[in-house]
């Protein structure tokens, strides 16, 4: 069986994370004829994590982790940087549903934090890691309902949470713009490029991490072979943790079952002395939006803030130049309607990355085809889903058994979507009126 690749990662604008990052050493792309025990294809935090539980799992296997692109620089360094732990369905008005769902999915969320966790500090990763929880923020009338009924899921799950008020919202944020708020404790937040790269870093000596090597074609077989520019690599096993990329495998029985859906970020310049006295507020906080559509915002601890908004459905995973000026452009309008003490500090980097979603939520965690492994489609919750799909796929693919994995395996399969051009028709217009309905919350 032959996949070809016709969608690779591209340069989707600066990503402010990755580029205010050092330089990374030189790169070590794929070339000749390369055999290994175990092919994992990308190195994004499923690819990380994957890899890295093999390694664990089998110390004396040959493990080959690929990305057609620098580590940190896809989509797992373009994300908001929240490890969330709690529900976060983006199809739901308030991220919560069925609360069995939900209290698997806070498992596994939790999972995903407390492996990384022991990564980050056994390995001494700078990446601003902070459990300092994160906010919802809730401006107009739907919002505020969002934000109760969300309060309401929490309690039912017997989560804890804070309500706060205006005037405690502004004390935090120093904006007035919020109206309510909650704040939930269990959420860690990082800078996503630098976590992503330190993972990269710090893998263990069975795994060989080859960059800048797109592979253009998979033959799957016994072995299996990845073909890239520079080289062939050979290995029984395959591992596909390349997330929205993977929906033009339909061989595989995933084109048509998930979605690339692109969001998109931007972060300001440094703040001067004088412009974060004006703002008042803590040094640093993380918001999410009380409805899905609208804006997440974070202060970072350098005086820098991040915006996040906008949805668009990309099916060739990839964006344009005039899309991200017109996001850039929502962007400074979502800034300055929370920041007008404000007025002049630039948003000097906007860029756009791709979310592997499906219509209901599901997932296709497991063995596709004999000796292809699925991590891909994380509806949303890239940082601790993609951790935790990774770890768990490695941990599946060796017969190790756990409680985790029990719950990934019954994860509802992704509902087959309809054909073109009534998908694109149908992606497009729900966006744009979840958008319309998001109102002031964008």
């Amino acid at each position: 069986m032959q996949l070809t690749c016709h969608f690779l990662p591209q340069n989707d604008g600066r990503c402010g994370w990755y580029e205010t990052l050092p330089p990374p050493p030189a790169s070590a792309p794929l070339q000749g004829e390369v055999k290994a025990d175990w092919a994992v294809l990308g190195a994004g935090l499923a690819g990380l994590a994957a890899a890295r539980r093999l390694a664990e799992l089998q110390p004396n296997a040959a493990i080959a982790l690929v990305d057609a692109r620098r580590v940190g620089f896809g989509a797992a360094g373009r994300n908001s940087g929240f490890m969330i732990d709690l529900p976060h369905d983006l199809n739901s008005h308030d991220y919560t549903g069925d609360r069995s769902r939900d209290l698997d999915q806070i498992r596994l969320n939790r999972g995903a934090i407390d492996y990384m966790r022991e990564i980050v500090q056994r390995h001494g990763i700078d990446c601003d890691w902070r459990e300092q929880g994160k906010l919802h923020g809730a401006v107009e009338a739907h919002g505020l309902r969002a934000l109760e009924a969300f309060a309401k899921g929490l309690s039912a799950l017997g989560e804890p949470y804070s309500e706060l008020d205006a005037r405690q919202m502004k004390a935090i944020t120093g904006s007035d713009f919020y109206h309510a708020g909650l704040h939930t404790p269990g959420c860690v937040q990082v800078q996503p490029a630098s976590l992503v790269r330190g993972l990269g870093a710090t893998l263990p000596e069975n795994v060989r991490l080859y960059e800048d090597s797109p592979v253009r074609e998979i033959n799957v077989g016994q072995p299996h072979t990845l073909v890239t520019d520079q080289g062939r690599l050979e290995a029984p096993r395959l591992v596909l943790a390349n997330n929205a990329y993977a929906a033009q495998f339909g061989q595989l029985g995933l084109k048509g079952r998930i979605l690339p859906v692109y969001t998109y970020g931007s972060l300001s310049r440094q703040l001067s002395p004088k412009e974060l006295a004006a703002l008042g507020g803590e040094e640093s906080w993380g918001l999410i939006p009380a409805n899905p559509m609208g804006t997440t915002v974070r202060r970072m601890g350098d005086g820098r803030i991040a915006i996040r908004n906008s949805f668009t459905y990309n099916p060739h995973v990839s964006t344009s130049a005039s899309r991200l000026a017109r996001v850039r452009g929502a962007h400074r309008c979502s800034f300055e309607r929370r920041f007008p003490m404000l007025p002049d500090v630039e948003l000097e980097y906007t860029w756009g990355g791709a979310l592997c979603v499906s219509r209901n939520g599901g997932t296709p965690f497991g063995e596709l085809v004999p000796g292809v492994f699925s991590a891909v489609c994380q509806n949303g919750l890239g940082l601790t889903r993609g951790t935790i799909s990774g770890k768990l796929i490695a941990e599946y693919a060796l017969g190790v058994e756990s409680e985790l994995l029990d719950i990934m395996l019954k994860q509802p399969k992704p509902a087959a979507n309809p054909p073109e051009p009534f998908l694109g028709l149908g992606v497009r217009s729900t966006l744009a009126w979840k958008e319309w309905q998001a109102g002031k919350e964008l």
